[in-house]
């Protein structure tokens, strides 16, 4: 039986995708006649899933995000070059190593993302951490995403239920474990949008080499 679990988001708390989104999208939506948009505004559409990522995206640069068979076209080509590009993505210092002490601890760990499982399992893949995780819920699993807190159940039911801990990086991280039950731990680093007093949390924190001491906290009171 496990310590507890503690399950992770992925864009913006385990790996900075930015950059890389922000590429893919900018080299698509200029080939089809939209505007080059900044890495700020990309930022600022992530968390929601990619369909709303490239609805915003599209909005911005130009594009009618109701153009069914345009907005179908460019998913497509976004969803293709993101399985297989990652030079601009980056794991956060500190994860991997977090990642394996907490193994070592004995929590199970688990991944809930709003992203799909195609490119999630790409650049899970790509950074050698799938191994890592005892289960891993994306965005296209279960019907609905983030912040809806179904993904988030079923990450803590795969794992067999006991205390959990969800780790994120913005306001829809928050509000999944709020509505799951689930006690927060907000990564300050990421792609939130609002200061770090105005995301409900139960703790703070902005290096992985301080999570350890978190989890303990939260799920193993008197220990830390």
């Amino acid at each position: 039986m496990s310590r507890g679990i503690v399950i992770f988001d992925l864009d913006g708390t385990l790996i900075d995708s930015a950059p890389e989104i922000h590429a893919i999208l900018n080299a698509i939506l200029t080939e089809e006649g939209g505007t080059s948009l900044s890495e700020g505004q990309v930022r600022g559409f992530i968390g929601w899933g990619t369909d709303h990522c490239i609805g915003k995206a599209m909005g911005a640069a130009g594009l009618d995000p109701e153009d069914s068979d345009l907005r179908e076209r460019i998913t497509a080509a976004f969803l293709d070059r993101y399985e297989t590009q990652h030079e601009n993505t980056k794991v956060y210092p500190g994860v991997v190593d977090t990642l394996e002490l907490l193994a070592t601890y004995g929590f199970a760990l688990g991944l809930c993302t709003n992203k799909a499982t195609g490119p999630t399992r790409a650049v899970l893949a790509n950074f050698d951490l799938e191994a890592r995780f005892d289960t891993v819920v994306c965005g296209d699993m279960v019907g609905v995403q983030k912040p809806d807190p179904a993904p988030l159940l079923k990450a803590a039911g795969d794992l067999g239920g006991g205390p959990v801990l969800y780790v994120g990086d913005s306001e829809v991280d928050a509000q999944t474990a709020t509505a799951a039950g689930i006690p927060f731990a907000l990564y300050t680093q990421g792609y939130r949008h609002a200061a770090v007093g105005d995301i409900e949390h139960h703790e703070a924190f902005d290096h992985f080499d301080k999570l350890p001491a978190v989890v303990a906290r939260v799920l193993r009171p008197g220990t830390a």
